[in-house]
């Protein structure tokens, strides 16, 4: 997938105000709308100039896609991080566009799917002249071992807004959280009343906060599993043997069966996230290779060798 420049579709510069981004979408919308363009390629171009509006108009979409643009050019191959837009606080109506491309179904489709889920209660009520406030939504990036333990975290998000001259700014936002333990990732935290403010008398909306868990050094997660991967030497996945694994809840004795190959997953039950039922630890066996560091070493090696000739590691393959 390709990165879109909808600064350069819509001929105009980062810093533009939003007047500026206003100006320029009715002018390119004059010239390549369908019914009344000339031009070869008017409806590839009004749909592309379409979705650049899209964004662009919008301070909330704008900012976010303005601290990823930073880092791309337009036609570079391009995959969004997972967390790219963690931190950024959105409101539920700024994702009603759709049929877009792949590029902006990749970074907003996710925002539109999240606000319709949680945005009934506050569209009902908008005829009456008192209506709750529109719900708010972000993604927020935590530490496992925060999702472990659970506490009080504080989190700082990014609220776009306009100022006085058209231009979007970010103000921060810093609340503090209850995690509970064992949360997952991808579950929404509700915080009551602080989204919107409501209308009249109508109450404030509310915020949910997606988890997402930053990279760990240690651990991959899978719902509430946990993998890490062991290297073991040869002769302990040959023979077997008991080692010392570190997990979450303190160091665990762990039985490597003889035989034991790469790849192999041991399970320790229970070790994983907390909850109800606790999620699992993967155990994924590395075999680690000792360095050969003098003729000593080399002279072992070939004695081990020549004692197992008869094993073909390559057997079947067609090679030697």
């Amino acid at each position: 997938m390709e990165f879109k420049d909808y600064y350069g579709v819509m001929g105009v510069a980062r810093d533009a105000s939003q007047d500026d981004i206003r100006r320029a979408y009715r002018k390119l919308a004059r010239r390549y709308h369908p019914d009344v363009s000339k031009e070869p390629d008017a409806e590839a171009r009004f749909k592309e100039l379409g979705e650049a509006y899209e964004v662009l108009k919008d301070p909330e979409k704008r900012a976010a896609y303005d601290q990823l643009g930073a880092r791309y050019r337009a036609g570079e191959q391009f995959r969004p991080p997972p967390d790219w837009d963690a931190g950024f606080e959105f409101s539920e109506g700024a994702f009603d566009g759709g049929g877009f491309s792949d590029f902006f179904e990749e970074l907003f489709g996710r925002h539109r799917a999240a606000g319709q889920a949680h945005g009934a209660r506050a569209r009902g009520a908008a005829a009456g002249i008192h209506a709750p406030g529109e719900d708010h939504h972000a993604r927020v990036a935590i530490d496992l071992e925060d999702a472990i333990g659970g506490g009080v975290q504080r989190i700082t998000l990014q609220v776009p807004e306009l100022t006085a001259d058209g231009h979007v700014r970010l103000r921060e936002r810093a609340l503090d959280v209850k995690i509970p333990a064992g949360v997952r990732e991808g579950q929404q935290i509700r915080l009551a009343g602080q989204g919107a403010p409501g209308l009249g008398q109508g109450p404030k909306g509310d915020l949910y906060l997606e988890i997402l868990f930053r990279p760990h050094p240690r651990y991959r997660v899978e719902g509430g599993d946990l993998y890490v991967d062991l290297p073991v030497s040869p002769w302990e996945a040959a023979l077997g043997a008991t080692i010392t694994v570190a997990t979450p809840g303190g160091d665990v004795g762990l039985r490597v069966p003889e035989g034991s190959r790469a790849g192999r997953r041991l399970r320790l039950k229970g070790r994983g996230l907390p909850g109800d039922p606790p999620g699992d630890l993967y155990v994924v066996l590395e075999i680690a290779m000792p360095p050969v560091r003098n003729d000593s070493d080399r002279a072992a090696w070939r004695e081990l060798a020549t004692r197992l000739a008869d094993f073909k590691p390559r057997d079947g393959l067609g090679g030697r």
